[in-house]
């Protein structure tokens, strides 16, 4: 069974995943394995150089600027960038042996249709909190957290396509959550094999 975890930027998915990393889940986490195989694989770096450029890299060094510049100037290329990262990354989480996967992009760039996905978690945290949050980790104003936030899909709308749901705002117990969560999935689990 694979099991996702996702949403927003700045309801706490990492905070999450630590606390399932306490009880001995290794969660994959797709944003370092993307900036892995940005570093290590030469066929991503190779296609990404045909599309972007050969400034891209320069002795073996993604120009991150480059790339920013790249994604921004347009959704198409943006979405050619995603159709070379996303199949890299999707094929790394098949041959890892991990059966939790964190995305934060998982509906957003349709990145659940890559891999077969079973189960998806959101995280979830009012907005306020996750923009103070954003404010702290990326020291960035408020404004840039709130955009930030307004580019990606919907609190509401993650809920409604996932099957679980961890309120992280400070006031739910995080642990009790997951060990509802674990007994869903074990119940699931059974269900599944019957």
């Amino acid at each position: 069974m694979k099991i996702a975890i996702t949403g927003g930027i700045g309801s706490g998915k990492s905070f999450i995943c630590q606390h399932l990393a306490k009880r001995g889940i290794k969660v994959y986490n797709c944003d370092e394995a993307a900036k892995q195989l940005l570093r290590t694989s030469p066929q991503m770096q190779l296609q990404l150089s045909k599309l972007v450029g050969p400034e891209l890299y320069r002795n073996n060094q993604l120009q991150k600027k480059i790339l920013a510049s790249f994604i921004l100037e347009n959704s198409r290329y943006a979405r050619a960038v995603d159709d070379i990262i996303h199949p890299a990354v999707a094929r790394d989480f098949e041959t890892s042996g991990f059966d939790w996967l964190e995305s934060a992009i998982l509906f957003d760039s349709n990145f659940i249709s890559r891999t077969p996905i079973h189960f998806v978690v959101c995280v979830t945290a009012p907005t306020p909190l996750r923009i103070e949050r954003i404010v702290k980790r990326d020291n960035i104003t408020p404004e840039q957290a709130k955009k930030w936030v307004d580019r990606q899909m919907s609190q509401a709308e993650i809920i409604s396509r996932s099957n679980y749901e961890i309120i992280n705002d400070g006031q739910h117990d995080i642990n009790r959550q997951l060990d509802q969560l674990l007994q869903t999935l074990e119940e699931n689990e059974l269900l599944n094999k019957k």
